[in-house]
């Protein structure tokens, strides 16, 4: 059975990465629409800093972000001004830098079906005296569905299994900050082997269990291309 203390960590865990998820869809979509249609000589730019926590060590991207959102720095310093109080060691903190550390998990799917969808239906669609915004909404969305539900299984998944970039901004409070990863390691340095292979477990099944959803929802309706 699990404890109170690990049920906590299981459901913060859960809440984490739908939040992310759903900041990162807002943030992420009109980011990789722009990407897909940009002409930008610099484009190459902003993809490459997108794409960085791909290569940077998550330790490195979270001791950064600790001192972006700690009180002596800039996000953090805003928050305390506007009253809202320091961002490290909280939950919104959290959100934020699980963002930043999925954020290519998002934004790369959402731009290449973005991309794929070319611009000949969107010229259609103005013929039709179709606006900017409507041609995204009737057109883009739909057509990009793949895109959409690729984005929205890798951002889950790969917030699941966070552990530096959490560590590092959130530290390791218990019904606070503390992440299944971080329950994990503690049982592990405790020598509480029973508990440690229960978590792993949950995890490793939740974690199948999206990508088996995935696969079968692919071979039966075509909704995730290979």
């Amino acid at each position: 059975m699990l404890s109170p203390q690990d049920m906590a960590a299981l459901g913060l865990t859960l809440r984490l990465a739908g939040v992310t998820v759903l900041v990162l869809l807002i943030i992420g979509t009109p980011l990789a629409w722009w990407l897909s249609q940009s002409r930008w000589r610099y484009k190459a730019l902003i993809e490459a800093v997108v794409a960085l926590p791909l290569v940077l060590p998550p330790t490195v991207l979270g001791f950064y972000l600790l001192l972006a959102l700690g009180p002596s720095g800039p996000i953090g310093g805003l928050s305390r001004a506007l009253g809202e109080g320091t961002l490290a060691f909280t939950f919104t903190g959290l959100v934020i830098g699980s963002a930043f550390y999925s954020l290519p998990f998002v934004v790369q799917p959402l731009q290449g079906a973005f991309s794929a969808i070319g611009r000949r239906p969107l010229e259609v669609a103005a013929t039709l005296r179709a606006s900017p915004l409507d041609c995204f909404f009737s057109v883009v969305l739909p057509l990009a569905r793949n895109g959409f539900l690729t984005a929205i299984v890798l951002g889950f998944a790969h917030t699941l299994g966070e552990f530096g970039v959490v560590l590092m901004i959130g530290g390791n409070i218990p019904g606070v900050t503390q992440v299944i990863s971080i329950a994990i390691y503690d049982h592990v340095e405790t020598l509480q082997y029973a508990e440690a292979h229960l978590l792993s477990g949950i995890l490793l099944v939740l974690s199948f269990s999206i990508l088996m959803a995935v696969y079968v929802l692919n071979r039966r309706f075509a909704v995730v291309h290979p």
